[in-house]
């Protein structure tokens, strides 16, 4: 089966196998001459990192790279990448890669228009307005994993280094104008992080599927991308070849993205600072902590639940439900607990604070307390 497709929801995406190819006429078509492709440094050496590279500088755009970016970014990380933007005279960035690539990127075009420092942007109220929209560079995104969504997503996650707090960092300008979904691009991915980016996709999905707050158009999108991450994770899973596996995931990171401006909840809230404290893979993270997570807001999500077990063709409500995120945990290799993880329960009281101040957390369909979100910590070990 052979899948191509145009977007313009929520803006152009160029979907299908082979479309790195137009890499440089998406730059071209948002006004770049000499854009600045951002990637984490395990990327950086990679055939797929230099093949992009290879299709800009052939089209005359150069080709610069800056790959000085962490696996969970920080500010030192965005400081020197706008210096690269700076001293190399840029005009836009192509955000390359999985979360913590594509993350940077966005990050880096949108604080070059900046006087302020990136913390006064975090994602509280209306502090996205504090910002000069004029000198925000043009952005295209190009995913290489199937998972975080941040390639359509309006807001990036960058970890306070001193504190080991994650921000996350919002306008609606760090929306790339461009986003090329090219399946081929993940073929490589071990399975390991297939299982990771998946995961996450699918946590994005079910919290903003649970979410108390209103978007039907969003909750419809979030049931869809279930179900696409049902049946195609497996899929990629065993073989990372499968095109049609890889690029139904590329489409469900995308959906789980669009999906939670309806919010999130508990999971990210307790992800996001065991990620910053532990250094651990985000969507992994989720995956762990996921099954607590249910059982903690089964009272409040038991119905609704239900109703997407009906749909995905889960027999037995939510324990139905349950027990198959169980099952697809396990034959992802999923660790059983954050213990399993490898992550210590020595500072338990130092992430429930983290947690319930963790901008996931006022999404969740259960309110979050300082002692409830201790317990569920502990259930988690």
């Amino acid at each position: 089966m052979s899948i191509s497709a145009n977007w313009s929801y929520p803006t152009a995406v160029k979907l299908g196998a082979g479309r790195i190819k137009e890499l440089a006429d998406a730059c071209k078509s948002l006004g770049m001459k000499k854009p600045l492709l951002i990637t984490d440094r395990g990327l950086a050496s990679m055939p797929i990192t230099q093949g992009a590279l290879d299709i800009l500088d052939a089209a005359g755009l150069g080709r610069a790279l800056f790959a000085d970016v962490d696996p969970n970014p920080n500010e030192l990380n965005l400081e020197a990448g706008i210096k690269a933007y700076r001293d190399g005279g840029h005009d836009g960035v192509v955000a390359f890669g999985g979360g913590s690539g594509l993350d940077l990127g966005k990050c880096v075009a949108f604080m070059v228009g900046q006087t302020r420092p990136v913390w006064d942007f975090e994602d509280i109220g209306d502090w996205w307005t504090r910002a000069s929209v004029e000198g925000i560079a043009p952005i295209v995104a190009v995913p290489t994993t199937a998972g975080t969504g941040s390639e359509v997503g309006r807001a990036s996650v960058i970890t306070n280094s001193m504190t080991h707090v994650k921000k996350i960092i919002f306008h609606p300008k760090f929306l790339p104008g461009v986003v090329i979904c090219d399946p081929e691009l993940t073929v490589g991915m071990p399975k390991i992080i297939t299982a990771g980016t998946g995961m996450d996709a699918f946590a994005h999905c079910l919290e903003a599927y649970s979410s108390p707050f209103y978007h039907p158009m969003s909750q419809g999108i979030a049931l869809e991308g279930m179900r696409l991450v049902k049946e195609y994770l497996p899929r990629a899973y065993k073989d990372g070849s499968d095109i049609e596996a890889r690029t139904n995931m590329m489409s469900a990171a995308a959906m789980g993205a669009v999906a939670f401006q309806k919010g999130l909840g508990a999971i990210h809230a307790l992800s996001h600072p065991i990620g910053a404290v532990y250094n651990t893979h985000h969507g992994m993270t989720n995956a762990v902590v996921m099954p607590p997570v249910l059982k903690f807001n089964r009272h409040a999500i038991e119905d609704r639940i239900a109703r997407a077990a009906a749909y995905l063709g889960i027999s037995g409500g939510f324990d139905g439900f349950y027990d198959y995120v169980l099952s697809l945990r396990a034959e992802l290799g999923v660790p059983e607990n954050l213990t399993a993880f490898g992550v210590k329960n020595d500072r338990i009281d130092d992430l429930a604070a983290m947690a319930i101040e963790d901008p996931s957390a006022g999404g969740n369909p259960v309110a979050l307390t300082l002692e409830n979100t201790k317990q569920l910590f502990r259930d988690c070990f």
